[in-house]
């Protein structure tokens, strides 16, 4: 049997490394910590609406821009 799993996936790395600005002082601008910054990057935790939205202000994009949903196939 499979099951269709729904992940967010982001660009923040990508976005970070654009701006040249590392997790540490992300997680500064927008007010959170450097390990929340860490596990939303890698797909352990889905950010608030608030982070959500305070990552799109601070690199002036949309929210979609930063942040997709994707199916991921897995065995069951």
């Amino acid at each position: 049997m499979t099951l269709a799993e729904t992940v967010l996936e982001n660009r923040i790395r990508v976005l970070r490394a654009e701006k040249r600005v590392s997790q540490a002082d992300l997680a500064e601008a927008i007010e959170v910590s450097r390990k929340t910054i860490s596990t939303i990057e890698v797909g352990r935790f889905v950010p608030s609406t608030v982070i959500a939205l305070k990552l799109a202000a601070y690199f002036a994009v949309p929210v979609e821009d930063i942040f997709w949903l994707s199916n991921r196939s897995a065995q069951a």
